[in-house]
């Protein structure tokens, strides 16, 4: 029966925590539509004979079918055909930037909000994850061996495109749990890591080998895992090595990356009581940056008891780089945005229970300097420069630097003929993902610096098709 269309200019809101209650506590912020909710915004899709939706997707999930099925009310095959492109829907429809990717592409945006593709995504998924019972289907084998290196999105989707063709698949990840920065990364609050562990488990179900603490460039080389018998392996490490700024102070205590803080308390559980790796309790925390991960940073630092929690960036709110719903998100939560304004020294004291004393230890303040916009720089935004004379000091007692970080160059020292770039990402051919070394492929934050988790996948998607036309081949 022809669903009726739903014509309405706006998308349906997303249900979400009260920001009073949310603000202290880690539970999911987004509680996700309820089945009456999908089915009305299903019907806002036109189903589009030339569906742009699917040219902006990284994984070119076949949008205006899973859609379709959705307003018929068949999640399950909904999610059937997400699945056919993408490993990790529940996450896709949780962290993916829709707004800028499949969504700015639908035509429904041009007089009115697009259709809530994210949205529905995660309707979908989690309708299977809690109510499907059939395993997934395990793929007779190939007799081929593949390994991939580390577990994050990049290395997760290209072991389910490999695993659906009948290669034994091996992921080896450094940490003690499968995920990568979808378990230390990304918080609780707007990933539950039960999520991402019940996407594991369904790659684990397909067949795929999960070996962790393993440290490749440590505990085993690349060279050695092809003398293990893998024909092929795909270096999805990501970018775990924080950036700091080089100015004075950053090595007093109370100061952290992003990437520490987060891992901490993500992977660590830092915010529970007897915790083996806590973080120093703090009253006025500062994050410098204006990226997701500083978002996600400051609002952790909000539920952990901080009375204020201040973003420091230095261009304007329409160059933050953050997605609009997190920052939306920050904003309503008290997360206060200091915007065109930059540190230039971390201030300190030796004594905590003596703010008087100068000498340098624990944090007791950071030094800004104002901003204002010049000219383009080669990106087209508008460069930030100093305003002389205009310095001034705010009262914190603790720092997150979240400014980016760089892949760990463990695996370019261990590998033999594997080239990097200058920011240490490897060099590899952008239609297959392969590297200067035969068999050897790359993708995600190792080849391009922090990115999405969607363009992770997206990479991981390209290797896993070389790396089968590699193999069938060879």
């Amino acid at each position: 029966m022809p669903v009726k269309k739903n014509m309405s200019l706006k998308k349906n809101p997303m249900p979400t925590q009260d920001p009073a209650v949310r603000a202290h506590n880690f539970n999911e912020v987004a509680l996700g539509y309820d089945e009456a909710t999908a089915l009305d915004e299903a019907a806002r899709c036109l189903n589009c004979k030339n569906p742009a939706c699917v040219s902006g997707c990284p994984v070119n999930i076949h949008i205006p079918e899973f859609i379709s099925k959705v307003a018929e009310g068949d999640f399950e095959g909904a999610y059937q055909v997400i699945h056919q492109s993408s490993s990790l829907p529940a996450v896709c429809g949780r962290v993916c930037p829709q707004e800028t990717q499949c969504e700015s592409k639908c035509v429904r945006g041009i007089k009115g909000e697009p259709v809530g593709i994210g949205r529905l995504e995660r309707f979908v998924a989690d309708w299977h994850n809690t109510y499907a019972t059939e395993k997934p289907t395990v793929p007779a084998p190939n007799g081929h061996k593949v390994a991939i290196v580390g577990s994050g999105p990049s290395g997760l989707t290209c072991a389910g495109d490999l695993a659906k063709e009948g290669y034994a698949v091996t992921v080896f990840e450094a940490l003690h749990v499968a995920g990568g920065v979808l378990m230390y990364g990304i918080p609780e609050f707007r990933l539950p890591k039960a999520i991402v562990q019940k996407e594991v488990d369904t790659l684990k179900a397909m067949g795929v080998e999960m070996m962790t603490n393993v440290v490749i460039g440590k505990t085993i080389t690349v060279d050695e895992l092809f003398e293990d018998g893998y024909e092929a392996v795909f270096i999805g490490s990501g970018a775990g090595l924080p950036r700091f700024m080089g100015i004075p102070g950053e090595s007093l205590k109370g100061v952290y990356s992003a990437n520490e803080f987060l891992t901490r308390n993500n992977l660590m559980k830092a915010y529970r009581e007897g915790s083996a790796t806590p973080v120093m309790e703090a009253r006025k925390v500062a994050v410098v940056g204006g990226g997701n991960v500083a978002m996600d940073a400051a609002r952790t630092a909000l539920r952990l008891g901080a009375d204020e929690v201040s973003i420091i960036y230095r261009r304007s709110m329409e160059e933050l780089p953050a997605r609009r719903e997190e920052v939306e998100h920050a904003m309503e939560e008290g997360i206060q945005f200091r915007l065109l304004n930059n540190p230039v020294e971390i201030l300190g004291y030796n004594n905590p229970d003596d703010r008087r004393d100068p000498k340098n230890g624990f944090v007791r303040g950071i030094r800004c300097i104002r901003m204002e916009l010049g000219e383009p720089d080669a990106k087209g935004r508008r460069r930030p420069v100093e305003v002389p004379g205009s310095e001034f000091e705010l009262d914190v007692d603790c720092v997150i630097m979240s400014i980016g970080t760089s892949p760990n160059p463990l695996i370019k020292s261990t590998t033999k003929g594997l080239d990097v770039n200058s920011h240490g990402g490897i060099i590899v051919e952008e239609k297959t993902g392969l590297t200067s070394r035969e068999g050897v492929y790359a993708g995600g934050d190792a080849v391009t610096g922090a990115a999405t988790v969607i363009l992770a996948m997206g990479a991981g998607k390209t290797a896993a098709r070389a790396i089968d036309e590699y193999l069938k081949n060879k």
